[in-house]
């Protein structure tokens, strides 16, 4: 399935289908979207996505922010990393290419495949980027490290940008 609304509608069914509440989706995204899943049912959303971890394991502030990814054929999220949030990925659907580095130089990136887990701590530079051949989706919880100020959209410092968005 390559059609942009057949993905976008058959992730939206999966999670639905599951029991989960999608608090805010973008299909909008210059590379693919996202779906929010409400905060309340994270404990869940651990134990679907996130077998062998529990919420007490992945929880470094007071809240977790599950979501999921849906990332287009060949398209390039942001080279970006954050200040004020870690995060947890799980391949839903891949393969997904993901690039990681300490440092402001990109690296190629590896490939994972379904079911790879992907830990980028606070800081650390990251990619998602879609395979040449099908849509990506990745399971996604936001580990909070300031509880004073958690982490949102605005916390992305890009440090490049395929679609001309702005580094802050």
């Amino acid at each position: 399935m390559n059609n942009r609304p057949d993905i976008f509608q058959s992730v939206e069914a999966q999670l639905t289908d599951a029991g989960f509440t999608i608090s805010s989706k973008d299909f909008d995204r210059p590379w693919g979207g996202f779906f929010v899943i409400n905060e309340a049912e994270a404990d869940k959303f651990i134990e679907t996505y996130f077998p062998g971890y529990t919420k007490e394991q992945l929880m470094i502030g007071e809240k977790l922010s599950p979501k999921f990814l849906v990332v287009a054929p060949n398209k390039r999220l942001s080279w970006q990393y954050h200040f004020r949030r870690a995060e947890i990925w799980r391949v839903v659907s891949g393969p997904v290419k993901v690039a990681i580095s300490e440092t402001d130089e990109e690296t190629p990136g590896d490939f994972y495949q379904d079911g790879d887990i992907i830990v980028l701590k606070k800081g650390t530079r990251h990619r998602l980027i879609g395979a040449p051949d099908n849509y990506g989706v990745v399971a996604e919880i936001w580990q909070h490290t300031d509880p004073q100020q958690p982490s949102d959209e605005d916390d992305i410092i890009r440090l490049q940008d395929d679609f001309g968005r702005s580094p802050l």
